[in-house]
């Protein structure tokens, strides 16, 4: 069985994420998906025998509308939050895609250049086991992107993307928080 295909069945088996890739189909959001954690750690979960949403703290979802304005992203953090119930209301947290460029450098200390679309988005990823997304289309057919492919995150193993211009310290304090969740994972810098 390939990787794309064991992602698609660690994913449908999650009756949490299935309820939010529902959700998120549902909103229709432009270029919307569901990427990091909620897609990595379920499927890290699966591989060590744990709970589908051990560890998971949230889900995060992007889109991208070319609105930048604070007022039209909290729009859609609002239309998200009243289409799912407790506690995923609180837990699927919506971020414009168009508007990363404007809080990047301030939150993490390196520049981020204008995003074109939210796929383009998880290319910037810390680390490639990271830089995965999933997508519930209209027909029930699930897209995936993982641009450097799925063996990282699969392998349990954090690296730098090879792709960033600046790979400094925030990885290794990245692993070190998901390592007391899951210490099967492995750091290569």
């Amino acid at each position: 069985m390939s990787l794309e295909a064991r992602l698609e069945t660690i994913v449908r088996a999650s009756p949490t994420l299935m309820t939010v890739l529902e959700g998120l189909r549902d909103l229709d959001f432009p270029q919307w998906r569901l990427v990091s954690g909620a897609v990595y750690q379920t499927v890290w979960n699966d591989l060590t025998g744990r709970a589908p949403d051990h560890g998971l703290r949230d889900y995060d979802a992007m889109y991208f509308d070319p609105d930048t304005t604070w007022d039209a992203e909290d729009a859609f953090i609002r239309t998200a939050a009243a289409a799912f119930p407790e506690p995923l209301s609180q837990m699927v947290e919506v971020r414009n895609q168009a508007r990363v460029h404007l809080w990047f450098e301030g939150k993490f200390g390196e520049p981020y250049a204008p995003l074109t679309c939210t796929d383009e988005a998880v290319e910037r990823f810390l680390a490639p086991a990271f830089a995965v997304g999933v997508r519930l289309e209209k027909g029930g057919r699930l897209d995936i992107l993982a641009p450097f492919g799925l063996e990282d995150c699969f392998a349990m193993r954090l690296r730098p993307n090879p792709r960033r211009l600046v790979n400094d310290r925030n990885l290794p304090k990245v692993a070190g928080k998901l390592m007391t969740r899951w210490p099967e994972l492995t750091l290569e810098l």
